[in-house]
């Protein structure tokens, strides 16, 4: 059977009448249009399902009627719920570093405007987001943009992070070239002190490297770990120096200092997203890009 011709049949049968069912259905359509309809769903059934003059539904359209009922009876109510609940639930991907420091302020301000909104929140990692929003597990990703973006997914730039390396307190530092030391026999240089760092499949550990390579540093990390967090805690334990990045509003870990490395370019973070989104992202992003504005802004 036909659905939508079950369906116009629903609408026939529960304001008896097809005149009356026209004139009361969600969307426009002729008389002439559900005369035919259903008089095609009564040839392919092989049964008469009402009387036209007066109304009465026959036991095969009782039937049919008692069978299609509790579908079509509900679909705009199931409707309005998914648009609600679904209109009102926020999926975001981030960094363990963002989901801390800046989303908490953000996700307040877009509770405040919309006091029924609901979130889900994942910590990933870099190489994951596209994955997650290609496949609609997320409705934005918050993420250093520094690899090639999927066909069908659109960035919005928020902030520009200088790189910086971490260093204990105490160390007698004043800039980059006091890290460093010059190889006589290759006329390149490498870090004079052990360096904790990302491993070179991470985004920004990448962009650190590559970075480092462009002006003739030999740069490998003599320890990895997974995630800056843990290379201002292995630095404060005294295991060398940090690959980090200076972010608004937060200070280097206890005990630790950060040296900007002067000249190299920064990271840039920003919102990855598809087309199309709902009202609830938007609200975000805007916030977003706001609070991304003020902590641009000199202190």
């Amino acid at each position: 059977m036909n659905i939508h011709h079950l369906e116009l049949f629903y609408f026939v049968a529960k304001y008896e009448g097809i005149t009356a069912a026209v004139r009361r259905m969600p969307y426009g359509i002729q008389q002439p249009a559900v005369s035919g309809q259903i008089l095609q769903l009564e040839k392919e059934l092989g049964v008469k399902l009402f009387n036209r003059r007066p109304f009465a539904l026959t036991p095969a359209g009782d039937e049919l009627y008692d069978f299609v009922y509790p579908f079509f009876s509900q679909v705009g109510e199931v409707e309005a719920r998914l648009k609600g609940e679904e209109g009102s639930h926020l999926r975001i991907a981030a960094s363990g570093s963002a989901l801390r420091i800046h989303l908490p302020d953000i996700l307040a301000e877009v509770r405040a405007q919309r006091p029924s909104a609901r979130f889900s929140l994942r910590e990933v990692e870099p190489a994951e987001l596209q994955g997650l929003l290609k496949t609609q597990q997320v409705d934005l990703a918050i993420s250093i943009i520094g690899e090639r973006i999927t066909e069908g997914l659109q960035t919005v730039e928020l902030l520009k992070i200088p790189l910086v390396l971490l260093v204990p307190e105490q160390w007698k530092v004043r800039g980059l070239s006091d890290l460093l030391v010059k190889n006589e026999d290759t006329g390149r240089k490498a870090p004079r002190y052990p360096l904790v760092g990302l491993p070179t499949g991470n985004v920004l550990g990448r962009i650190f490297l590559d970075s480092f390579e462009e002006r003739g540093v030999d740069l490998v990390p003599n320890m990895e770990v997974d995630s800056l967090d843990l290379v201002g805690d292995y630095v404060s334990w005294g295991f060398g120096m940090g690959m980090g990045v200076e972010i608004p509003g937060k200070e280097p870990p206890g005990g630790l200092r950060a040296i900007r490395l002067k000249g190299f370019s920064p990271v840039v973070v920003g919102a990855i997203h598809q087309e199309n989104l709902k009202p609830i992202a938007r609200d975000f992003l805007e916030l977003a890009r706001e609070r991304a504005k003020n902590l641009a802004k000199p202190s």
